[in-house]
């Protein structure tokens, strides 16, 4: 039993005994390693914060610095445009305006009306705001205003704490005192799309109240009319409200440009202009300056500038005589009988005689078809052939010589050329030849394709601008090149016609006005001053039976043309006008550029005549668009009208 006893007690497990210095030993490492840790810690903790105090800092203070201070981009204003001395055509002006921020905006329908109420927006303004802040990006500022009175302005001040996404502000904004007669010719400006944006993100391009140029001059000069920005840095609460003005830096405006235009002779032909739908083009004979470039009826710039409401927009889109063409440049027609000058001096320059004669009969036979002429003449040569404007003569001249023989005198004079010009288009139209007929139809020139395209129809086809610079290359003789920004250059060297031969073009338009011709009741009522011209009536639609284009819808009629010259013993001025289905160049064009010349040497005698006239035609351009926009407001829009120029 003492041995089982003993196995057993040997078989229990010893406990192991834990003296004191054992436990001080392993409290020790256990403090030391929490402590090593900590101390891991707080070095990395002070390297951290070391980094960002010193490597850091500039970065931090800026974030800092952005809690307390705004800085806002201010715009830079645009260049100006003036013309030749130095009247302004495109200026800048003060206002207040208001803007949306999309991305801000807590409220958007409660937003808009109260701004509304506040500002007396119209409904058609409301419409445009909800519409554009529905196309929006969060980047891009909706216009709400501009143009803002300070009772107006103030009253949205005081309640941005309510309006959150609401910008008011001073700035500039695009004027054209002239309005609509300048809108062809220098353009507008607006607010950048989300693409443009997108091509260049710039945050100038987004800033509030800043505009880019969208058409004509202002569009191809941007980079020399934006100008660079300026800054301002103001101490804000943490709710953004102003504390003080810190700093700021002004911006440097855009460089202004000169233009070659004579802006009171621009605006007077425009208004001249009237009813009509068409243009007025005018040189300097001698160095190719373009001095008006008048399109009527057109879209008012100021308009589009500060945003255009959808029923300006749409009374703009229905009107058939396309205001927002610009028809000095884009619009394309048959030249009719102004080509028969260079016509002529093709004739001249392939020998024949000036003082042959062709008796015209009312027309001229080719084959079993005749070509009919305007009457019955009798003998012709070439100076009456001109002042009657014969098409007899001119066809059984142009068939002796053939229009191949023809065609590089009229693109020699400018029509069918491409001018090297800073607008966003041109039309360069067609001056045809059998080459061309061949590539574009395959099929050869007829006999009877000489015969209409000699008298300016058929094929042919050409702009205002171009029969302007025939005139003026035809006056001077000099080979002008059109140019409408001013700045010196060289002369302009001879074109390679004999003198002999522009004599006698000159007569026979000498003739047209002066003499027996068709433009004699437009003759110039200054005395010592004479205008040479040449009229030209051109079909939209191919004549049936006995029936002219002098009638019936306005859309069929004839269009009017005439170019001319003045003063005839020394030419200084060329110029064109068109009338679109004006019936006759006699009847619609001539006189207009009586009036439009007249204003160059007599302009108390040429304003009571236009004054005059306006008061027949219900007003001025301005008085006249606003009625019209009246009496728009509330119809439907009509489907987009055909051009009248194809």
């Amino acid at each position: 039993m003492r041995a089982s006893r003993q196995l057993a007690i040997g078989n229990m497990k010893v406990e192991k005994q834990v003296t004191s210095g054992q436990l001080d030993f392993t409290f020790t490492r256990r403090a030391a390693f929490v402590g090593g840790v900590q101390a891991a810690i707080g070095l990395t903790v002070a390297a951290r914060m070391s980094y960002i105090a010193v490597a850091d800092n500039e970065k931090y203070k800026l974030l800092a610095e952005s809690n307390r201070v705004n800085l806002t981009i201010i715009p830079p204003r645009r260049g100006w445009f003036v013309d030749r001395y130095g009247k302004p055509i495109a200026t800048n002006r003060a206002d207040f305006r208001v803007d949306i921020i999309p991305d801000r905006l807590a409220n958007k329908d409660q937003t808009v009306k109260t701004l509304a109420e506040l500002l007396a927006l119209s409904t058609d303004d409301v419409d445009r705001i909800h519409r554009e802040l529905k196309l929006a990006q969060g980047f891009q500022p909706v216009q709400v205003a501009d143009g803002l009175d300070y009772e107006r302005f103030a009253a949205v001040s005081v309640r941005l704490p309510d309006l959150p996404g609401v910008s008011p502000r001073q700035g500039y904004s695009r004027f054209y005192p002239s309005g609509a007669a300048v809108g062809h010719l220098i353009g507008y400006v607006g607010t950048v799309s989300a693409e443009e944006y997108q091509k260049n993100k710039n945050p100038l391009l987004i800033t509030p109240g800043f505009k880019v140029g969208k058409d004509g001059l202002e569009k191809t000069l941007e980079d020399r009319l934006q100008g660079e920005p300026g800054a301002k840095r103001t101490e804000v609460t943490a709710r953004g409200k102003i504390v003080r003005d810190l700093a700021t830096r002004p911006d440097i405006p855009g460089k202004p440009v000169q233009l070659t235009i004579d802006i009171d002779l621009h605006n007077y032909a425009a208004r001249r202009l009237g009813l009509e739908s068409g243009s007025v083009v005018i040189f300097d004979c001698l160095t190719g300056d373009i001095l008006t470039m008048a399109s009527m009826p057109c879209y008012d710039p100021n308009s589009f500038s500060d945003g255009i409401g959808r029923v300006e927009w749409k009374m703009l889109n229905s009107d058939d005589h396309i205001p927002m063409l610009n028809k000095a440049l884009q619009g394309l027609y048959p030249p009719g009988s102004t080509v028969k000058p260079a016509a002529a001096l093709a004739m001249l320059h392939h020998g024949i005689d000036p003082e042959e004669t062709v008796v015209c009969g009312g027309g001229y036979r080719l084959g079993n078809r005749v070509f009919k002429c305007l009457g019955r003449h009798g003998p012709m040569n070439m100076a009456d052939a001109l002042m009657k404007s014969c098409n007899t003569y001119f066809y059984a001249m142009g068939r002796r010589i053939g229009y191949d023989a023809i065609a590089p005198f009229s693109k020699a004079l400018g029509l069918g050329q491409e001018f090297p010009l800073p607008f966003p288009s041109q039309r360069y139209g067609t001056i045809p030849d059998s080459a061309w007929k061949m590539r574009k139809y395959d099929q050869k020139w007829s006999e009877s394709d000489t015969l209409n395209a000699t008298i300016g129809q058929g094929y042919v086809s050409v702009s205002p601008f171009q029969l302007a610079m025939m005139a003026a290359r035809i006056a001077s003789g000099l080979n002008i090149q059109p140019e409408i920004i001013l700045k010196k250059r060289p002369a302009p060297g001879r074109l390679s016609f004999p003198e002999e031969h522009l004599a006698v073009v000159r007569e026979g338009m000498n003739r047209v006005v002066n003499g027996d011709g068709t433009a004699v009741r437009s003759r110039l009522d200054i005395p010592g001053i004479a205008m040479a011209g040449k009229t030209g009536t051109a079909q939209v639609r191919r004549i049936a039976g006995s029936q002219r284009g002098q009638s019936g819808a306005w859309k069929y009629r004839d269009h009017g043309l005439f170019v001319c010259f003045a003063p005839v013993d020394n030419p200084r001025y060329g110029a064109s006008v068109v009338i679109e289905h004006g019936m006759g160049g006699a009847r619609a064009a001539a006189p207009i550029a009586k009036d439009v010349l007249t204003f160059l040497y007599d302009r108390e005698k040429a304003m009571a005549s236009l004054e005059a006239l306006e008061a027949g035609w219900g007003g001025n351009i301005e008085q006249r668009m606003a009625s019209k926009y009246a009496a728009f407001q509330g119809q439907p829009a009509a489907p987009p009208p055909l051009d009248p120029t194809i």
